[in-house]
């Protein structure tokens, strides 16, 4: 998993590290770029599903997703919208949330709740699905 932050110094080195197409909002200063690398597409894709059912509770978060292929050095990147078809479905997928917050508090708070989340969603793939992470599962 990598994580880029932002903490208001807007440096435009920092600035194409996180996305090269993100602009700062001044009203949501600090942000937070999560890559999540999958091994399939599949999985991604119901990560994203899964995660997305939660909305923020505070209008002073914005949470935007989106995956993108890792494998080959492509660069094709898929909305969460239009992902189907322009991802191969056994190719590598990172699953990316950007998050921008008026606070750094606030920022932190729904970070850490998204880990959370992501990490069920982890522990569900894992008990219930086939060669999930690597097939590293030990049935003793």
């Amino acid at each position: 998993m990598v994580m880029e932050r932002d903490n208001g110094d807007h440096d435009q080195d920092h600035d194409e590290k996180l996305t090269p197409s993100h602009v700062i909002d001044p009203d949501f200063p600090y942000s937070l770029l999560i890559t999540i690398p999958l091994p399939t597409h599949r999985l991604a894709s119901s990560a994203l599903r899964a995660l997305q059912v939660d909305r923020e509770l505070s209008g002073h978060v914005r949470r935007s997703s989106s995956l993108q292929a890792v494998a080959g050095g492509g660069d094709a990147t898929a909305t969460a919208d239009h992902s189907h078809g322009q991802v191969n479905a056994g190719q590598p997928v990172a699953l990316k949330m950007l998050f921008e917050a008026t606070t750094n508090r606030l920022l932190r708070v729904a970070v850490n709740g998204f880990l959370e989340s992501m990490a069920v969603v982890l522990q569900v793939m894992e008990e219930l699905d086939v060669d999930v992470l690597g097939g590293k599962k030990d049935d003793g």
